[in-house]
């Protein structure tokens, strides 16, 4: 279990000690809620009182979460609120409904977890949409490039009820799935070390000719041969190893991903050219919503909302405290740690890469993925409509400044 090691003071056996006789998810969750050092002592007390808590009663419904290689350290680097979630959803619904968590790819990993859901394996998964798209292609309506101008904009849509037309009721029609609530960054190009001696990247030209890592999204694969960043399929798991290697020259994430993973000692810049999402959702099988009491239902999607509001702050925070993604650079965070560098690049190198690869500038290369997916909406021109809305909000406002809404509730 790999949480062990991120937990100073605890053991690995002192930890499976606690496992055992609280369990996986109530040790979790505990160690979750508990800030700075963790003692044996300290967790043990407070996995015995969340026990405590959620065996008051038996639950009506047990959840299983499957969530890809998260843990109670790693969540507080990439702040994708699963615990949140599950700690407030068992609360809300005073133990009718309790969640058992099982993170650090122990019942599926980034890339089969939305498939295990879909199979009824697990009931409810955190893993990038990405990642997922493999399983739920209608997931690449979020891919197209340069469609959100900034962090802000993926929040104000996420929060829109425009969201529930065009991106979550086509979800869980055509793929059972439904979409709950993620984080929001935009994926940039992790250099590996072979860029560590180099100039920090300025010019979107000295990308080009790189090999890269790319997801299972088919639409980021589009964006990255029209910026000529030579697109190779590496799963999740197996990236770290390829820029360890030297096997490739970068990976297309965002930069919790990096610090989270602990890909940090194997990359030397940090390149924020943020030219599509890159989104760590929640998300759930239909069926097994469906299969709840109607006041089961409406806790489960107050949690999703409770813990999409969480998200918006916390992973803000964190990318500046805790990731080290800004200029300056605070000392202590993940990056300074660990020499990588932030490069920002200026809004017209961000502008040039925009004409070279958008829809908006170059739609023939899309064209034929753009007609699939407004298919599968039922008819929406899904580019469209959701470049529209990202551009409601002014494209310089703060990410943790966005208004939350109820996006299930009609505008």
């Amino acid at each position: 279990m790999k949480v062990s090691e991120n937990l100073t003071g605890v053991s690995r056996r002192d930890l499976l000690k606690l496992t055992r006789q609280f369990g996986i998810t109530s040790t979790l969750l505990a160690a979750g809620s508990l800030g700075g050092a963790v003692s044996f002592t300290s967790l043990a007390r407070a996995a015995e009182s969340t026990y405590q808590k959620r065996f008051a009663k038996e639950a009506k419904h047990t959840l299983k979460f499957g969530a890809a290689g998260f843990n109670a350290r790693n969540l507080l680097i990439e702040r994708a609120g699963c615990l949140e979630f599950s700690r407030d959803l068992e609360e809300r619904t005073e133990g009718e409904i309790r969640v058992e968590f099982i993170g650090d790819n122990q019942i599926c990993g980034q890339l089969s977890c939305v498939e295990k859901t879909q199979l009824g394996i697990v009931d409810i998964y955190a893993a990038s949409t990405q990642n997922s798209a493999g399983g739920a292609p209608y997931l690449n309506i979020l891919d197209y490039a340069f469609m959100f101008p900034g962090r802000a904009s993926q929040y104000y849509f996420l929060y829109s009820p425009a969201s529930q037309k065009v991106l979550r009721d086509p979800l869980e029609k055509r793929h059972g799935l439904k979409f709950l609530f993620s984080h929001a960054e935009l994926r940039g190009i992790q250099l590996g070390l072979n860029a560590k001696d180099k100039p920090t990247v300025t010019k979107l030209e000295e990308l080009f000719g790189t090999k890269n890592r790319v997801t299972g999204t088919q639409l980021g694969r589009i964006a990255m041969q029209l910026l000529n960043l030579n697109p190779v399929p590496v799963a999740w798991e197996e990236t770290l190893d390829g820029l360890k290697q030297g096997l490739i020259d970068g990976a297309e994430t965002w930069a919790s991903a990096v610090a989270y993973a602990n890909m940090a000692p194997v990359v030397s810049q940090s390149v924020d050219l943020k030219f599509f999402c890159g989104t760590e959702h929640t998300a759930m099988s239909a069926k097994v919503f469906d299969g709840l009491e109607p006041h089961l239902q409406d806790a489960v999607m107050e949690s999703a909302y409770l813990a999409q509001v969480h998200v918006q702050a916390a992973n803000e925070a964190a990318l500046v405290k805790t990731v080290g993604f800004s200029d300056p650079q605070l000392p202590g965070t993940i990056f300074a740690e660990n020499d990588v560098r932030p490069a920002f690049l200026a809004p017209d190198q961000i502008k040039m890469a925009e004409e070279m690869c958008s829809p908006e500038f170059n739609p023939e290369p899309w064209a034929q993925w753009r007609e699939r997916l407004n298919n599968w909406s039922g008819g929406l021109d899904t580019y469209t409509e959701i470049h529209k809305v990202a551009r409601e909000i002014p494209a310089d406002m703060l990410p943790e400044n966005v208004e939350p809404r109820r996006w299930w509730r009609s505008a």
